[in-house]
């Protein structure tokens, strides 16, 4: 298959042009395994690590390739052994990236995929319905640069989907949303106008919602393991376990990725307008300007609760998010300041022992 079939644009060629003039070659992440990456070239694919330098000079993690990347890459063929290997040497700007806070303590960024025009975002209509969840998705995508759409999988095991997609609607906002059944094989048609050639799509949600038998379905053949979720709480267990992206037979390229049971927010204010409009425009109809809607007279929000237009869970879960949002910028702040503060000690050092050498 050739790079343009995955999605090889006119935009990455561009940025690609001054490595072609080196003798490199472009690839495309279809898979990340710590250090050690698989890329499709136009010579089919190929296994790959990054160079040193590449390593010495990539302070951020997140700057490193993941599924998905366009990367700049040397091939190896010195001998037998270096069949089919080669050396990343840079990663391509990315027009989109889905991104979350670093698990544990770190306050810092971690890309999961690059390069998605679609994210699929996949609940189960089962007993795992979660809309919270479904909400900090949607602020993740809209921050990512990719386009949401909302996938109810598990039609066939829910007797009110009309009502449950009803109660979505008020987080969805004009997002698109489709009741489908992956292990039953229906409903599937309605992805149909996103899975189109070169473009790339990524399923995204829980453990358990079944977004390894949709990509089955999509593929047409059993390439991803799937096991039953639990029946008192309809959770399941990770059945995929590495980021993989797949060409389906439609031309689309698909990114599956694991479960997610926690998503640590990494977002701008934007992303989080665009997910709570309705919220945003009651604000702007509150008395006063810096109404912190708790029991201010004249807040629009509280009236819209109390008149029962807006979910006070759904509140809730904005004013959580806001939190989180200000905490990360708070810590980003403060970690910025102290590699400042680390970074000219390490330069009044060196001036102070270069002065002693001079005297």
């Amino acid at each position: 298959m050739t790079l343009k079939q995955y999605g090889f644009s006119d935009a990455i060629a561009q940025a690609f042009q001054p490595y072609k003039q080196q003798g490199f070659i472009a690839a495309r992440v279809t898979l990340a395994q710590r250090h050690q990456f698989r890329l499709h070239t136009d010579h089919g694919d190929m296994e790959a690590t990054v160079s040193g330098k590449f390593r010495y000079d990539t302070a951020v993690t997140a700057d490193f390739p993941v599924v998905g990347d366009w990367v700049v890459v040397q091939p190896l063929d010195h001998g037998p052994d270096d069949k089919n290997h080669g050396v990343i040497h840079q990663v391509l700007p990315r027009h989109s990236q889905f991104v979350r806070k670093a698990a544990g303590s770190r306050t810092e960024a971690q890309v999961l995929v690059a390069n998605v025009d679609v994210a699929l975002l996949v609940s189960g209509l089962d007993g795992d319905l979660n809309p919270r969840r479904i909400e900090r998705y949607l602020v993740q995508t809209w921050e990512s640069g990719a386009s949401p759409v909302i996938v109810l999988n598990k039609a066939d095991q829910c007797d009110c989907i009309a009502e449950k997609m009803a109660a979505l609607d008020a987080i969805a906002l004009g997002v698109p949303m489709f009741p489908i059944s992956a292990q039953a094989g229906t409903g599937l048609e309605s992805l149909t106008p996103y899975l189109q050639p070169g473009k790339t799509l990524v399923l995204l949600g829980s453990s358990g919602v079944g977004k390894s038998t949709l990509t089955n379905q999509l593929l047409g053949r059993t390439i991803q393991l799937t096991q039953s979720v639990r029946q008192d709480d309809s959770r399941g267990r990770h059945t995929t376990t590495e980021r993989q992206l797949f060409q389906l037979p439609s031309g689309a390229l698909l990114i599956d990725t694991p479960g997610m049971r926690e998503l640590q927010l990494w977002a701008g204010e934007a992303s989080l307008d665009n997910t709570y409009t309705d919220i945003e425009t009651l604000a702007q109809q509150c008395h006063f300007r810096d109404c912190h809607h708790q029991q201010e007279p004249g807040c629009a929000i509280q009236a819209a609760i109390a008149m029962g237009e807006l979910a006070p869970e759904r509140f809730y879960s904005y004013q959580k998010l806001q939190k989180e949002q200000r905490y990360l910028a708070q810590k980003s702040d403060s970690r910025g300041q102290q590699n400042t503060k680390k970074r000219w000690k390490t330069i009044t050092k060196s001036i102070r022992q270069f002065k002693k050498l001079q005297y």
